[in-house]
């Protein structure tokens, strides 16, 4: 129990720590992701990709150096926790003075809709200079941290109605933590009303730490005199993956200010935890296995744990006896299993395979520019709820004024989704070759004392001397060919020819 405890708290502290979609800039989420149709340069890249195509008549962008974190829960808040009194919250009928009071009831539904009380936590870190878009294509990376934390939705019905009125209560614990470096190339293709674009990702596995949930069960069965229960966990550990993942994305091209688009961010996208690798080689010591005594860095062992190898995992077990009010004082109520490394192998003896999905996201977007202002819109949904990705449709809304060229100002909202209803807020300032841009996100609520989380981000990128915009290239005002250039020693040829002819044409005039 006391390295649960531990665990816990290890948790906990680098939730702090870091305070922490899987790909942000501070443009987008100021605008609230409303991203699809107007990213630009490398920004494109895990939104659309097929934006890059239209990128070739702007000059190079290069990030020097960006940060980008983001918390959220599902509940906590500054109002909601001002509104928590013991007289203020009722289940349907126990308010006397109003039996169709249900506020008790609400706020449980909202817990038990997220499966708990549910914390996330994201951290994102693009590697400097790394980060680079010119013409129509772009190389990124970027170093990801992210978490998961669900308490099991049974305490929350222990706290909220007490024993005797939940008979079975589920316990279950739900726990992910994992980093990654995702390395990208993006290639886009512009046809003639339209643009095709892709990405190509490698995804080098850092670190994994996550409850089984196939594996993993907990409950608790109470009554108005007694309550015993059980548990069971099954943690898988990982260090060194790899695995690929893909990013399909298709644009049209803009008519009369209006622009569209589609895409599939990480289409495919996979890590596998349980191979060989190149560092998994470095940090398992000179005899090149994980699980040993010479290993540099295993997670199990850092966590407190038995030090274990690819094809092992992490068992837990515990049983609550029969108690009632009599007995809560016995020592013997809590009995558990030791952590105990077990093989997770199939008949065969294979290490059964230890993959983590890379979430996916759909999004549609449709957007207006103008000299003065750009707006935008989208809609997205990932396709289960796992780490930044969630199973509901969202929708977001942007807007971009541009009255002062140098300072662009951002403004954005979000509704749907997990953290309901955002309010995106930012602004650029643009000199010369250098873009500083600033971007914060109140997450489920429009201000400070209703948000429930946060999103910020600030971000350092060079371009060209002239700018992104005032290089663009002037519109051709023939259908022809360009016309070929010139030798200087031939310029007195050309001048006598086109004497001689205009000459030879006044002559048939005055013939004529």
């Amino acid at each position: 129990m006391k390295k649960i405890i531990y665990l816990f708290l290890v948790f906990l502290f680098y939730q702090d720590l870091i305070i922490s979609q899987v790909k942000r800039d501070p443009r987008s989420i100021a605008m609230a992701n409303a991203y699809t149709t107007i990213a630009d340069g490398f920004f494109a890249v895990g939104y659309n990709p097929a934006m890059i195509a239209y990128q070739q008549d702007k000059p190079f962008m290069m990030q020097v150096v960006g940060f980008d974190m983001g918390f959220a829960g599902n509940f906590l808040s500054l109002q909601n926790l001002n509104s928590l009194s013991g007289d203020t919250l009722y289940a349907l009928g126990e308010n006397p003075r109003n039996p169709k009071d249900d506020s008790k009831d609400k706020l449980f539904r909202q817990f038990e809709d997220a499966g708990g009380l549910a914390f996330s936590q994201d951290f994102h870190l693009p590697l400097p200079i790394i980060n680079y878009s010119s013409g129509n294509m772009a190389f990124t990376s970027n170093l990801v941290w992210m978490s998961n934390l669900v308490f099991p939705i049974g305490i929350l019905e222990l706290l909220f109605y007490g024993n005797g009125k939940r008979p079975e209560m589920d316990m279950t614990l739900d726990v992910e933590v994992f980093g990654i470096n995702e390395v990208g190339f993006t290639f886009a293709v512009p046809y003639d009303k339209f643009a095709l674009g892709l990405t190509a990702k490698y995804l080098q596995g850092l670190f994994y730490f996550g409850i089984d949930p196939d594996s993993s069960v907990a409950n608790m069965i109470t009554s108005d005199y007694y309550f015993y229960g059980s548990g069971k966990y099954l943690m898988r550990f990982g260090v060194g993956g790899s695995g690929f993942g893909l990013d399909l994305g298709f644009v049209t091209k803009e008519y009369n200010g209006f622009k569209a688009g589609v895409s599939l961010i990480n289409a495919l996208g996979t890590i596998e935890w349980n191979k060989q690798g190149m560092m998994k080689d470095l940090v398992a010591g000179p005899d090149a296995v994980m699980g040993t005594n010479d290993d540099l860095f295993n997670p199990a062992a850092f966590l407190g744990f038995p030090a274990i190898n690819e094809s092992q995992a992490i068992a837990y077990e515990y049983t609550i006896d029969s108690v009632n009010a009599t007995g809560l004082s016995s020592p013997n109520i809590f009995n558990s299993e030791p952590f105990k490394a077990v093989d997770n192998t199939d008949s065969d003896g294979n290490p059964i395979e230890f993959k983590t999905r890379y979430p996916a996201i759909f999004r549609a977007g449709i957007s207006y520019s103008s000299e003065l202002f750009i707006l935008s819109s989208d809609l997205w949904t990932g396709f289960r709820n796992q780490l930044y990705a969630h199973a509901g449709w969202r929708w977001s809304a942007g807007f971009e004024f541009l009255k002062f060229p140098n300072i662009p100002l951002r403004l954005g909202f979000a509704y749907g989704g997990p953290t309901f209803k955002e309010l995106g807020l930012g602004f650029g300032y643009h000199t010369g070759p250098m873009i500083f841009d600033f971007g914060f996100g109140f997450k489920n609520g429009v201000w400070i004392h209703s948000m429930q989380g946060l999103n910020l981000s600030l971000q350092l990128t060079i371009t060209s001397f002239k700018g992104r915009d005032s290089s663009k290239k002037p519109e051709s005002t023939t259908d022809g060919p360009t016309p070929l250039p010139l030798e200087n020693n031939n310029t007195e040829e050309l001048e006598d020819s086109s004497k001689q002819e205009i000459n030879e044409t006044t002559e048939e005039s005055l013939s004529g």
